[in-house]
């Protein structure tokens, strides 16, 4: 392993330890994603555990063995926000002093109407949502007029929802894009969200083509720095909220979670210098 100079960044979604000081803002307050989950008979991190997890502070409802194979720690954003984008931006070094713009009522009218006009199509829904319900509650109506169900959620996001037989993806992606042109300046939103879906009405699922079209990073990534061509390789989506708009050389988009693994592990084995993220 003396030949490997590597770094292998690996978020995981959804794994909180505990609510940071200002989470009552966010209306966060008293949150912990891993203590809840773990009290889930079905919940296994057995080689997190062997790192060390249950040492961190305050995670003491995990086993823990006497002796651990790596480091672990509870760190606190120094960003303001709570979503996605900012927190990733954060691990790549860059502060951000203020939040995001949410849309807890919904997405003002001017954006909705240059969104119908470059799109062409009318508007369902606009208003916080969760994906599965959007579908379920408009996407009878959105198979009928062909009408885009907009939609949002407590993070700063704009998500356009179809269905792949009404909307084809490549349309939808460029949607997006579009909508990623509008999202800017005060209504620049982290990330613009395709969540394409499948089936029929009483039955929809949401499909593993969702692509993320985020706001480009306020500054210079930390590792963009010291980085070396072919390098950097992004395995998922997300990964760009990272290195969008910074000369990303590799780029494999990983549609589910396994496909990132998998992805992930063969690098273990092929790639001796730079660094790998991997975002699930």
């Amino acid at each position: 392993m003396k030949n490997k100079n590597r770094v292998f960044l690996i978020v995981l979604d959804s794994f909180g330890v505990g609510n940071a000081p200002d989470a009552a803002d966010f209306d966060d307050a008293g949150s912990n994603t891993l203590k809840s989950i773990a009290a889930n008979a079905a919940y296994r991190t057995p080689c997190m555990n062997r790192i060390g997890l249950g040492k961190i502070d305050g995670v003491d409802y995990l086993p823990s063995p006497e002796k651990t194979e790596g480091a672990c720690g509870r760190l606190t954003e120094a960003s303001r926000g709570k979503d996605t984008t900012i927190g990733h931006w954060e691990i790549a070094g860059l502060i951000s002093r203020e939040p995001l713009p949410t849309y807890p009522d919904g997405f003002p009218e001017e954006i909705l109407e240059e969104f119908t006009r470059v799109t062409g199509r009318g508007v369902l829904c606009n208003k916080p949502y969760s994906g599965t319900d959007v579908i379920r509650d408009f996407g009878a109506e959105h198979m009928e007029t062909g009408k885009l169900i907009v939609y949002t959620s407590a993070d700063s996001v704009f998500q356009i929802a179809a269905h792949e037989e009404i909307v084809p993806i490549e349309e939808l992606y460029r949607y997006c894009e579009e909508a990623r042109k509008i999202l800017t300046g005060k209504h620049g939103v982290g990330r613009v969200i395709a969540r394409p879906f499948v089936g029929e009405p009483g039955n929809f699922q949401r499909t593993a083509n969702r692509h993320d079209y985020s706001l480009l990073p306020p500054g210079t990534p930390c590792w963009t720095l010291f980085w070396k061509p072919d390098t950097i390789l992004t395995e998922s989506e997300r990964s760009m909220i990272f290195l969008r708009g910074k000369g990303s050389h590799i780029h494999r988009g990983s549609r589910t979670t396994w496909t990132g693994w998998k992805r992930l592990s063969k690098c273990c084995s092929r790639i001796s210098t730079g660094s790998v993220s991997s975002i699930w």
